[in-house]
């Protein structure tokens, strides 16, 4: 059921759904999140069921502050560096769990680390609030499909697996969060996304080493090597579109072959990664099913573009 978050009671009456152990779309600066309460293992369990999410791929607990993600996680000079450097915001961090932390085991799928993130957005930060504790809260979508960027997608997606989805319009940054873990000296990237490395990189005083990709058991979200994929296959910097392929363009030039696509979405014609970010799930929703294959033009891997190549690219991969 979709609920307009300005409705007076709205956040209230999700308030009750978390507490009954059910589950609620949540807005975001990133995607919609599916949220549940993080230290109820069935409702946790709901959010696998719901989603059809591998059991070893762990979640995101949101808080609403730096003081109550203390409460779950220890953190090292570093990690609390870009704690208060970009919370709230899209960023997630990857922390030793305190033996105490009030989580579902399920939650970090049996990890002794939890992702951590405080969300930039004024109806997640109600919510938090007004339930008092944190939020397992993935992307609101089946696994694997396409992420939501607005209430009609989760609703599209999950139906009436989810009790309330409180609709705040569709979301500014587009992608998800970026994931860090500090390792020592080195910070690893394990998933690029709404803050750009550059952005990190002038906190920490060094490169980040990325480490995106997990053959097994992944340590933070979004590192299985296939996801966020439509039915269709995706075919990525592509020179030329194939007669009866879908198109997701970048810029002002069309690839040649273009006019003979079955449909055609520009993520951004004045070529603006901020741009194609915000409009780059929905673009992958509109073109699966009018077509047997996306061909994807060529987007530059600057800023942003770092995280719409890694989605495509985890779009592209060989299906599982």
């Amino acid at each position: 059921m979709i609920r307009s978050a300005s409705d007076p009671g709205a956040i209230a009456d999700a308030v009750a759904v978390l507490v009954a152990g059910g589950l609620v779309g949540m807005p975001t600066e990133t995607v919609y999140g599916l949220a549940a309460d993080a230290g109820n293992g069935e409702a946790v369990a709901r959010i696998y069921a719901a989603k059809g999410r591998p059991r070893f791929n762990p979640l995101i607990a949101h808080v609403a502050d730096l003081a109550a993600a203390e409460h779950l996680a220890r953190f090292d000079p570093l990690s609390r560096r870009l704690a208060e450097a970009f919370w709230p915001g899209p960023l997630t961090l990857v922390l030793s769990k305190r033996p105490d932390a009030p989580l579902a085991d399920l939650a970090t799928a049996g990890l002794d680390t939890v992702a951590i993130r405080v969300p930039a957005h004024p109806v997640a930060h109600a919510l938090l609030d007004a339930f008092g504790g944190p939020l397992a809260a993935p992307s609101a979508n089946r696994s694997g499909h396409v992420s939501p960027t607005s209430a009609a997608h989760v609703e599209a997606d999950l139906g009436d697996r989810v009790g309330i989805i409180l609709d705040a319009g569709p979301t500014k940054v587009g992608v998800e969060s970026t994931i860090l873990k500090v390792e020592g000296e080195r910070v690893l990237l394990l998933r690029a996304g709404g803050l750009a490395r550059p952005a990190i990189e002038a906190v920490i005083g060094r490169a980040l080493v990325a480490q995106t990709h997990a053959e097994s058991a992944p340590v933070a979200p979004g590192m299985l090597a296939s996801h966020y994929a439509p039915a269709a296959a995706v075919r990525l910097d592509v020179a030329r579109v194939a007669p009866g392929e879908a198109l997701i363009a970048f810029g002002e030039r069309l690839p040649p072959g273009a006019e003979h696509a079955a449909a055609v979405v520009n993520l951004s014609e004045r070529g603006d990664v901020v741009e194609a970010a915000a409009r780059l799930f929905a673009a992958l929703r509109e073109l699966d099913g009018a077509a047997d294959t996306i061909a994807v033009a060529p987007i530059p891997g600057e800023g942003l573009g770092e995280a719409i190549r890694d989605r495509l690219a985890r779009a592209a991969a060989p299906r599982p």
